[in-house]
């Protein structure tokens, strides 16, 4: 008997066709000042393709567009690199760059949509979600690219790296608001560990290297693994420095970190870094769901609970402290306080031992400490929480919450738009059908695009 691997079943079913749709139905009134792109990536591998892990899933972009009130279409794209009609990552030369996932996020930079998956050059989308091709910053990119790249709020710079399990372990690189690679060097010290996020602040940049690192008897395509020998640490360079000669390493306690919520200095100098974090038993719980071992239930368990480090770069001491004991993953913020001291994160919660049922939007509140659940319904997983501020606004959480939710027993899909600061529902956009639970996304503003006709 064939078993489905459970990131093919349930809210993961992949998608079999590409559509297109238009005039969606709107519940609520659509705020004026949502004249843009949501734009989801997520893996969906083709008919008949059963991944060996859930992030080898092919990449599949969707979108809907908003202009002044209304929801103007709904489309979905495969990402068309060459690993969708499988071409294999490793070849005789070497890695193949360009045969890519393409699966787990998308941006825009100077003007072009970029779709992400950190073993690979990104792939460059149309407006229209069509693949142009991969993407290699003319050149300068020399090296995978982190699937979560950090845009200063000030300057418009877009700051990444590229994460190897073999030297140089670790690339930084700097591009400018146009898209102009202007600093790359190799971050010293570094080593095999698996790098998925960073974080910048005002001043610097901040890696961290949890215990899964690179394992090559792990055969599920994506050879990493939790090692109770890999040392668990943060790493913290002065941005655009010279990482052979200033990086600094602080080590913490055992886990690992697949995402950041934020980073900043405070008003002493040190680093505070905040985000949700697993120990062995929960790494090694989500992996065994992302390569569908035996047993495995068809919904991920998430055991990822928000950690908070105080890094002091004075004494070289670090303070690190569970804020929060809510599984949730996915943190998203008010992207204007990158780097700087926020007072409000958002994230996805998920099911617990604890009384809590059902997945949910979260808000936190890191200066009284609270938390606000918007929960979404039985058997209903909303995506990540994508914040648009609003216009005019004059408080950090002024603005709204843009996540796509699946909804099993319906089997539909709908964009729910939530106050960010109370977690009111304020608008649902139907979709034209259940769009599988996915990974990262981003707003796109018309004002980004040169061409907002479409």
């Amino acid at each position: 008997m064939t078993v489905s691997k459970p990131y093919l079943t349930g809210h993961y079913t992949p998608l079999v066709e590409e559509v297109t749709a238009t005039a969606l139905t709107v519940e609520g009134s659509l705020p004026p000042e949502l004249t843009g792109r949501l734009l989801r990536n997520g893996h969906n591998p083709k008919p008949g393709v059963t991944p060996t892990h859930w992030f080898k899933g092919s990449g599949m972009v969707h979108g809907v567009r908003l202009r002044d009130g209304r929801a103007e279409w709904y489309r979905n794209r495969w990402v068309h690199t060459p690993a969708l009609d499988g071409a294999p990552y490793m070849t005789e030369r070497g890695p193949d760059l360009t045969a890519s996932a393409a699966g787990t996020h998308i941006i825009e930079h100077g003007g072009r949509l970029l779709a992400l998956c950190e073993s690979n050059f990104p792939f460059e989308l149309t407006r229209d979600l069509d693949t142009v091709g991969a993407y290699d910053f003319s050149g300068k990119l020399t090296s995978a690219m982190t699937a979560h790249p950090k845009t200063d709020p000030v300057t418009g710079e877009l700051h990444f790296f590229g994460s190897s399990p073999f030297p140089p372990f670790l690339t930084y690189y700097v591009a400018d608001a146009e898209g102009e690679v202007v600093h790359s060097g190799e971050v010293a010290g570094a080593t095999a560990a698996l790098k998925h996020d960073f974080a910048i602040t005002r001043r610097h940049v901040v890696f961290v290297e949890g215990n899964v690192t690179f394992d090559p008897t792990e055969h599920s395509g994506i050879p990493y693994a939790w090692s109770d020998r890999q040392p668990a640490r943060i790493g913290i360079m002065p941005r655009g420095g010279d990482g052979a000669r200033e990086v600094r390493w602080f080590s913490i306690e055992p886990g690992s970190m697949l995402h950041v919520a934020n980073a900043f200095e405070d008003g002493r100098g040190r680093i505070v870094l905040e985000g949700p974090t697993v120990d062995r038993e929960g790494f090694e719980l989500s992996w065994n769901w992302w390569i569908g071992a035996p047993g495995r239930g068809s919904e991920p368990a998430a055991r990822s609970y928000t950690r908070r480090w105080v890094l002091d770069p004075a004494d070289g001491t670090v303070a690190e402290q569970i804020v929060d004991d809510l599984p949730v993953e996915f943190p998203t913020l008010n992207e204007d306080y990158t780097g700087v001291e926020n007072r409000y994160h958002y994230a996805i919660s998920f099911p617990d031992e604890k009384g809590f049922g059902g997945y949910g939007v979260v808000k936190y509140d890191r200066t009284t400490g609270a938390r606000r659940i918007h929960q979404v319904g039985d058997a209903r997983l909303p995506g990540e929480a994508v914040f648009v501020p609003a216009a005019d606004a004059s408080r950090e959480d002024d603005g709204y919450l843009l996540t796509v939710v699946s909804d099993l027993k319906q089997d539909a899909s709908q964009l729910l738009v939530l106050d960010a600061s109370g977690l009111d529902r304020i608008a649902t956009v139907h979709l034209p059908h259940r769009v599988p639970a996915g990974v990262h996304g981003s707003w796109v503003p018309d004002s980004a695009l040169e061409d907002t006709a479409g």
